[in-house]
């Protein structure tokens, strides 16, 4: 966590803590005076109480909104990619990340319905498997009950590195973890490669890039969007990671409190057009581990879905 995003962590819980503080000392005065025989109620009523009342009661019905109704809330979001290195077909690729499997399931089973329900050419998974060894068994029930067409491919998290070093977590899920590798996947005649580097690598993409071909249409799986000022990772078409959670909680107006990302909220959820190539943040399914609060506020989790397609050609 950076600096900056301890300062805003700290003013937030500051702000919080001071709203209930407030409504504590409130009640605590009220009930003090209704002891002594005294009137208290008129405290309750002034203009300044009510809005502490006010606030309270807000942040109770965001924290209930964020603890049992955003986390199961999955959104799918839809986008269309044009590119000049595709002529006569296209391909649709679903991207998850983050599933943070615990033993319970969260948006598993919907998940896997979702996805199958679009019939992806490709599914990728950008990292942050299992929260706990007890979720393993699910992360991978999960995994190998989606399905695609031509490839489902993955790359480790920083949890997989942290906490999972030695577990095979993609054992018998049907997924091939890319790591420092490209793969070429053909379709109708065409094709298009997709890169995949392991978290625990900042450096080798450079030499990984360089090896696909520039007519080729090229991904780069990477669980941090930290790469994506790096000009050896511009030469890539598409730039696909999570780690974010999209700040898991956001402010209305504001976004990510913290996104734990090296470019803090720069890249924190959604697409962004760099030059020629585009990078995709995305928020997750899951939630990240304890003691982090089990909770999504403006975050929602989602799937992504890339149709990649032909350019329109312009009229002569």
């Amino acid at each position: 966590m950076t600096a900056i995003e301890k300062v805003r962590l700290i003013v937030f819980l500051t702000c919080v803590t001071a709203v209930y503080a407030s409504e504590l000392l409130l009640i605590s005065v009220f009930a003090l005076r209704k002891l002594k025989g005294r009137q208290g109620r008129s405290i309750l009523r002034r203009r300044l109480s009510l809005v502490v009342h006010a606030l309270a009661v807000i942040g109770i019905l965001c924290f209930l909104y964020g603890r049992f109704i955003e986390p199961y809330w999955v959104q799918i979001n839809t986008f269309t990619l044009g590119t000049d290195k595709l002529s006569n077909t296209s391909f649709r690729l679903v991207q998850i990340s983050d599933l943070h499997c615990d033993k319970k399931p969260v948006n598993e089973h919907e998940m896997v319905e979702i996805v199958n329900s679009l019939r992806p050419d490709i599914i990728v998974f950008t990292g942050d498997a299992v929260n706990t060894r007890a979720g393993l068994p699910l992360f991978r029930d999960t995994l190998q009950r989606l399905e695609a067409k031509i490839a489902k491919l993955a790359v480790r998290g920083n949890v997989e590195l942290e906490y999972w070093p030695d577990v095979d977590l993609f054992s018998g899920t049907g997924f091939e973890v890319l790591d420092r590798d490209t793969v070429t996947l053909e379709k109708d005649g065409e094709s298009l490669s997709i890169s995949g580097l392991s978290c625990e690598y900042s450096r080798g993409f450079e030499s990984l890039l360089a090896s696909v071909p520039e007519d080729r249409f090229s991904i780069l799986l990477y669980h941090y969007p930290d790469l994506v000022e790096e000009p050896a990772v511009m030469s890539a078409d598409f730039y696909l990671c999570g780690h974010t959670h999209g700040g898991q909680v956001a402010l209305p107006f504001y976004g990510a409190i913290i996104t734990l990302s090296r470019h803090d909220k720069k890249y924190e959820s959604g697409m962004y057009n760099i030059g020629g190539a585009v990078l995709y943040v995305n928020r997750g399914i899951g939630l990240e581990r304890r003691p982090a609060p089990k909770v999504r506020f403006f975050a929602r989790p989602e799937i992504a879905v890339f149709e990649i397609m032909p350019a329109e050609k312009k009229p002569d």
